[in-house]
């Protein structure tokens, strides 16, 4: 709790200090010193920018596995779970852009949306706003505080323009409308708490590229989005990296590891004990054998296993 107080008293703080004449935003500075540990190429907002390459990596990656690499790093608040899904078999896969919706006032929505319009020129309701700021490869991540009821965060028509700026579908702690529309969007997929015919009503954005809760989890701009039917994982960007390949390793290990106990060269227990020379230099011809599964080299497997976190 008392983590959480002084999450939100940091960021309004940093609304306050922030030079930015944007809408809601936190400053280029005060962002990058919470995401300091990437050491990556950036956005013009300083959100950390994974590599299109990572990206498509981790479609492929089992999210139990990049969890487990999480968890043992230390990193426990990252995933959460109970969503409703536009299509289970379509995961959403990309770079956090945050959100954060709080129930509106008269005053307060009238003096964000006046800024919006003096500031970008910006039109209609706040919950369309970050859309505007979508990349190719983001994933629009919105806490709309869990509201179902008139907490309808985008419709059919702001689904098409989200899915054409991003190529990606949207994580919202609220939820949608237009659920029929929406699923005949190709490619499209919504992870929300549920679906509701009402309008938006009674909400405004207040955090816009910052840091928020979704549920269990705490989100940073420019985190790895992993969400597929088990629930959605919010990678560190500085950990994506780590993550993927620990995650593509341990499926090959496994795939390794069926294929030697079903022949009996190898026991159970071997495999998920730690490999001495003769069972790493067996999985290289294994896997040279496999090239539809990749490469990896004697170094590259080394240092996997140097730092064995799943």
């Amino acid at each position: 709790m008392k983590f959480r107080i002084a999450l939100v008293l940091s960021f309004f703080i940093s609304i306050c200090c922030a030079d930015s004449v944007y809408a809601q935003t936190i400053s280029e500075e005060e962002l990058i010193f919470l995401t300091s540990s990437w050491e990556g190429e950036r956005f013009p907002d300083g959100r950390p920018k994974i590599g299109d390459d990572l990206l498509e990596r981790a479609k492929k990656i089992g999210i139990d596995d990049a969890w487990t690499v999480l968890h043992n790093e230390g990193y426990t608040n990252q995933f959460e779970g109970n969503w409703k899904m536009v299509k289970d078999d379509v995961p959403v896969v990309g770079r956090a852009l945050t959100a954060m919706f709080m129930p509106s006032r008269p005053d307060i929505e009238e003096n964000i949306k006046n800024r919006g319009i003096k500031s970008r020129g910006r039109k209609g309701n706040t919950n369309s706003w970050p859309i505007e700021e979508l990349t190719q490869g983001d994933v629009y991540v919105a806490d709309g505080y869990g509201k179902i009821d008139a907490g309808t965060l985008m419709g059919a028509t702001l689904a098409t323009s989200i899915y054409n700026k991003s190529g990606n579908g949207v994580v919202f702690n609220g939820s949608s409308r237009d659920l029929e529309a929406i699923s005949e969007i190709e490619g499209f997929n919504a992870f929300v708490r549920d679906f509701h015919p009402s309008f938006l009503e009674e909400m405004v954005l207040m955090g816009l590229n910052t840091p928020i809760r979704m549920g269990e989890a705490i989100v940073l701009p420019g985190d790895l989005v992993i969400a597929k039917k088990e629930g959605v994982l919010f990678v560190p960007a500085h950990l994506a990296e780590q993550v993927i390949a620990t995650a593509e390793f341990v499926a090959l290990k496994d795939q390794f590891g069926f294929e030697m106990v079903k022949t009996r060269r190898y026991t159970t227990g071997e495999i998920d004990s730690q490999w001495g020379n003769q069972l790493k230099s067996d999985f290289l011809d294994w896997l040279e054998k496999h090239p539809e599964l990749g490469s990896m080299t004697r170094a590259e497997l080394d240092k996997v296993l140097s730092k064995r976190t799943w």
